[in-house]
């Protein structure tokens, strides 16, 4: 950080940050700001956020919101249900090389950016002129979706899961839709009271809970291979690798090759937990470099312990048909059925579904972090009620609230039946990558040599690795809105009825042509893109009211009257 003078004043230049604010803006900082108040005052907002997340407790999060054990359960149909186990086994580290270019060119985005608003400030600072709001106002929806619908997500996976351990506890029981979303919606009013504790509260139950996700997946991962029964039903313990590698199921009508990247939709959806570290980075210390780095960590511990647990699984599932179609409704409890003795199938139901609660809990801050810092540049409607933080407890909790009423709203989707209520790991996925890339996007194309760079960067392999990210997500979108439908015709494929269509496409799309429509008929007319919030900090200026640097990356050419 640049020294002060003997005033504490800081030119927006001298900060190693790519700002909304004009480079030559000077700004008064008190003795008692920190080097990230500094760093936080240059991209034009003041701390509202104790700083009691450290790199391992933002990892933490991360990893939580991540939950591999708890999102490979969620997501199994999908990923065993296109390809088969060798749609497992290769399609994961295939899909990682792109998922990790994306995280990478994230991290590099949040070291120069580190606010809660992440890909959001991102895109409107990286924008080309006159643009820098759209792509602000299209990101940030597009992300805020991805996140109101995670914590719902996960929730109905570990209602689905309590529910089918009490099938098989007891066989006579058939859960209805009724009382799955009733159990997920009380996770959901739990997940909300939990949420809404002060910062060093959070980052301990998220420690414990990330702590406890990462030693459920390592005794998972040596349980079912070392408790596994196959060879007493009259098969080898495990399947041939010859079998597990070159038999690729045929789930959908498509060739193979499109089947396993259908089947990309488990990778995606699992590890789209990491961008959680870049919204923490307000409540982070030292959060341009410790944001970035748990950023990195989350996407390759999480990717090569996921891989791992892909190969567990592939090498011991006896009847890939059995487990999509199982009257238990959850397909990675009639998996467990198939290969262990129920005792152990319970302990690892059990250990999931512990996991998979702390993993919700974990969406649930990291989507309230978002529509706080959303509600703060007004992108919703009441946005002066979500963006307030709570005294007591210095947390957004209106927004956490907020969040938890349109999650349960979603939640009625149960009503519609599993394809419906399957849209939204789909959701998830499709619109998470798209608000990840957007900015990547503009980075590597637009931008040049305008993007300042922080201290954690790609340096010369910022434009290979971004180009390879964004390629990536350019292929994906079309491919996971394909209809998510299994041995169908191919005329039924690309015809679909309303009970084979691929809902994403209303489910994202509808919201998003909406915003779209929103922005054309009025948003453009008074959304400006990031809100600073420290004119009383500027020195011998005076700015708009409540905006700064609103036209995206031509905010360096607008100057502000003395």
């Amino acid at each position: 950080m640049p020294a002060s003078t003997a005033e504490h004043n800081y030119n927006v230049v001298d900060e190693p940050v790519t700002s909304v604010l004009p480079d030559d803006t000077l700004y008064h900082l008190g003795q008692d700001f920190s080097a990230d108040d500094e760093v936080l005052a240059a991209l034009g907002y003041k701390a509202e956020f104790k700083r009691e997340f450290s790199l391992f407790t933002t990892f933490c999060v991360s990893f939580a919101v991540l939950g591999l054990l708890p999102s490979f359960a969620s997501t199994l149909y999908y990923g065993m249900g296109y390809a088969g186990t060798a749609g497992m086994v290769w399609g994961w580290p295939i899909a990682l090389i792109g998922i990790q270019c994306v995280a990478m060119s994230m991290a590099e985005l949040c070291s120069s950016m580190p606010t809660s608003g992440g890909l959001y400030y991102a895109a409107a600072v990286l924008a080309p002129p006159g643009w820098g709001p759209f792509a602000a106002w299209i990101t940030g929806w597009s992300n805020w979706l991805a996140q109101v619908t995670a914590a719902p997500s996960v929730n109905y996976g570990v209602a689905a899961m309590i529910l089918a351990a009490a099938s098989i506890q007891d066989p006579s029981y058939v859960p209805t839709d009724y009382q799955t979303f009733l159990l997920t919606v009380f996770i959901m009013l739990i997940h909300g009271v939990m949420s809404s504790l002060p910062t060093k509260w959070l980052a301990q139950l998220n420690s414990a809970g990330s702590t406890f996700n990462f030693i459920a997946l390592i005794i998972v991962l040596i349980l079912i291979p070392a408790g596994t029964d196959r060879e007493s039903r009259g098969l080898p313990k495990f399947t041939s690798s010859s079998k597990v590698w070159g038999d690729i199921y045929e789930g959908t009508a498509y060739p193979p090759g499109i089947s396993v990247l259908m089947s990309f939709i488990s990778v995606i959806w699992t590890m789209s937990g990491y961008d959680s570290a870049f919204h923490l980075a307000e409540e982070c210390s030292n959060a341009n470099m410790a944001s970035p780095r748990a950023i990195v960590m989350t996407s390759s511990v999480g990717g090569l312990f996921g891989w791992f647990l892909q190969i567990v699984v592939a090498y011991t599932v006896v009847d890939i048909d059995a487990v999509l179609n199982s009257e238990l409704g959850q397909p990675f409890a009639a998996y467990l059925m198939q290969c262990l003795p129920q005792k152990i199938t319970m302990a690892i139901l059990s250990l999931t579904i512990i996991a998979g609660f702390a993993m919700g809990q974990g969406c649930m801050i990291a989507a309230s972090r978002v529509t706080f810092a959303y509600a703060r540049d007004d992108c919703f409607p009441l946005s002066e009620h979500w963006k307030k933080v709570n005294q007591l407890t210095k947390t957004p909790v209106n927004a956490v609230w907020f969040n938890c009423v349109i999650g349960i709203l979603l939640l009625l989707m149960i009503f519609g039946g599993e394809l419906v209520i399957g849209a939204l790991f789909s959701i998830g996925a499709i619109a998470a990558f798209v608000a990840f890339t957007i900015p990547v996007f503009i980075r590597v194309f637009f931008v040049g040599s305008r993007f300042r760079a922080g201290p954690w960067n790609l340096g010369r392999y910022s434009f290979a690795v971004g180009t390879i990210a964004s390629g990536f997500v350019l292929l994906m979108v079309p491919i996971l809105c394909l209809p998510s439908v299994t041995g169908a015709e191919l005329r039924s494929v690309i015809y679909p009825s309303l009970d084979l269509m691929n809902w994403t496409c209303l489910v994202y799309g509808g919201p998003m042509l909406a915003v779209i429509i929103w922005w054309i008929v009025s948003a453009r007319k008074w959304f400006k893109g990031p809100r600073v919030n420290i004119e009383h900090l500027m020195i011998g200026r005076e700015v708009e009211p409540d905006r700064a640097g609103s036209q995206g990356t031509d905010a360096g050419d607008k100057k502000l009257d003395s």
